[in-house]
């Protein structure tokens, strides 16, 4: 690899907010509780609000607030147009969209278009109709084989299990790729289209200024739902129809794109620039670049990088593939650590071999070590908030929390748990309630003493709460406050990307400079554990982690990271 080997694309002829833009999610069931009763809602969103100005984020993005049964934690859902009563009201959302707005903060929504709950009243009239009846053409409803006692192909859910469940007293079947209680919409049916135009402008009339799309690749199936023939893996085994790895008949179809050149004419009729955000789960990178083309969506998360954990090589290998798969396309790169679907990094990076997608980590898994895993994290903070692009935080990034990893089996809520029978922990481990006060009953949630939370909270969090932080001038929050302050400041997220002549990932070096209006910047991650010296870092020191000590200006301690203004 040559130390000029990638340089991103000069900046693109109409740039958008979002091509720089730091967008923090919020899971509002675990952010804060503004009523009471144990699980967040959007008044302790509107309550917190501060809290993400001072941070210094650009967006917002929230995952689902709609009417559901919450099977899957809102993924299920129920109504498209309205706010569960149990996280508040449409008069609070509205509330929160003005005050974001007038904070400078722009607000995303998630949107679940694959599948919605069982509950919807969609799919309770195709379960009333007839076989024949347009009701059951909105979901993808099939005759079964062997005179209707077996699903009509092969297909096995995401979560584990078949993916089809049989209608009551019919010899039809219907898909989920997901949950049973989560039915998969037929996206060949144009009143599908019709509905979603209308979910879409709805949101956008009340000021919204994207959306997640959730599942993305998967709204489009291959024609005749033919049986899946499993790849191969390097070990010979067959690779399960979910990872990304796997050629897929419910995954990434060429007819996915004409939505996404639908939606995107819909947003573009609206006013401002309304922004669209993949959730696709699709390798190469050079196919999930394919969905931030100019006419379709704005950007992807980019879970390569994600995925790559703490691998110089890798990470290098991630960074170099995503700049040269978003120049092919004119599109601005995204950079993420975790989400409410991954383990948090913290923890990642704090075990010898990280869990699979959806694993978890229990406790009868090897525990991580925290303050090598917080150690890491911190540098990594500076690789991903350094490079040029969109980066997205979760909520309890900034404070570096861990993930829960003692959670007893009758307390998790995941489906993912309860599908596979336990084999897979799920993800209820880094979708516990943020702890705002270390000393304030459920740690300053909002949920009063006597009350349980959700989810029950890690005592490790008590240390790392927000009001801890706050004091402590060399915590992990100060940290992110100097790194987003500094980020605005110098346009690092619009910045020219190269390889600096010292970077060596095969020593554990990455070492990148950023080319920005004042000057170039150094962004040098060690993330070996020995020392490396730096002698060609001369210049400013604006921010260093783990520590301060970690950069004297001459050499770069084992596991840490710093920005240098070169000279």
């Amino acid at each position: 690899m040559t130390a000029d080997a990638t340089r991103n694309p000069a900046t693109p002829p109409s740039p958008r907010w979002s091509d720089d833009a730091v967008i923090y999610q919020i899971y509002p069931r675990s952010f804060a509780d503004g009523d009471g009763d144990g699980v967040g809602d959007l008044r302790g969103v509107l309550d917190r609000l501060s809290h993400i100005v001072d941070l210094g984020v650009d967006a917002i993005w929230l995952s689902p607030f709609y009417p559901s049964p919450q099977n899957d934690a809102g993924y299920d859902v129920a109504d498209y147009v309205d706010v569960d009563p149990l996280f508040g009201t449409l008069a609070d959302f509205d509330e929160l969209v003005a005050r974001a707005h007038s904070a400078g903060i722009r607000i995303i929504v998630d949107l679940v278009p694959n599948h919605t709950s069982s509950e919807h009243p969609w799919f309770q009239a195709a379960l009333a109709a007839e076989a024949g009846d347009p009701a059951r053409d909105l979901y993808v409803i099939r005759p079964g084989r062997e005179d209707g006692e077996a699903p009509p192909n092969n297909w096995t859910s995401v979560f584990g299990g078949p993916a089809w469940t049989r209608l009551p007293g019919s010899d039809e079947w219907y898909l989920h790729i997901f949950d049973p209680t989560q039915p998969d919409l037929d996206w060949s049916n144009p009143a599908v289209h019709e509905a979603f135009a209308d979910i879409l402008r709805f949101w956008l009339d009340r000021g919204v200024d994207g959306f997640r799309v959730d599942v993305a690749h998967g709204l489009v199936k291959a024609e005749g739902l033919p049986d899946h023939v499993p790849a191969l893996g390097p070990d010979g085994a067959p690779v399960p129809a979910s990872e990304p790895t796997a050629a897929s008949p419910y995954f990434d179809q060429e007819g996915v794109h004409e939505i996404y050149r639908e939606w995107r004419r819909i947003l573009d009729a609206h006013p401002g620039e309304r922004i669209l955000v993949a959730e696709a789960w699709v390798e190469p990178l050079e196919r999930l670049f394919r969905y931030v083309r100019a006419d379709e969506m704005d950007q992807a998360f980019n879970f390569a990088f994600l995925m790559t954990g703490w691998d110089a090589v890798g990470l290098a290998r991630a960074i170099e593939d995503t700049f040269a798969a978003a120049a092919e396309v004119g599109a601005a790169p995204t950079w993420v650590l975790s989400n409410h679907d991954t383990v948090r990094h913290t923890s990642r990076f704090g075990v010898a071999e990280p869990p699979p997608h959806q694993r978890g980590i229990g406790p009868d898994d090897p525990q991580p070590d925290l303050a090598l895993g917080r150690r890491r994290a911190s540098a990594m903070a500076l690789i991903e908030l350094g490079l040029p692009g969109s980066a997205y935080l979760y909520q309890g990034d900034e404070l570096g929390l861990p993930e829960h990893t003692n959670l007893p089996a009758a307390v998790r809520h995941d489906p993912v748990f309860a599908r596979s029978g336990g084999a897979e922990l799920g993800r209820d481990g880094a979708r516990t309630p943020y702890p705002w006060a270390a000393s304030a009953p459920n740690l300053g949630f909002g949920t009063p003493a006597g009350t349980d939370t959700w989810l029950p909270q890690p005592e490790t969090h008590a240390a790392l709460a927000r009001d801890a932080q706050e004091a402590a001038a060399d915590s992990m929050l100060h940290l992110y406050r100097g790194l987003l302050r500094t980020r605005r400041e110098l346009g690092l997220g619009r910045g020219v990307f190269a390889w600096h002549p010292v970077h060596d990932p095969e020593r554990g070096l990455i070492a990148f400079t950023v080319g920005t209006e004042t000057g170039p910047v150094l962004v040098a991650a060690n993330l070996s554990a020995d020392p490396i010296a730096l002698p060609e870092a001369t210049g400013r020191t604006l921010l260093a982690a783990s520590s301060p000590a970690a950069w004297d200006g001459r050499a770069l301690s084992g596991e840490s990271a710093v920005w240098v203004a070169l000279a």
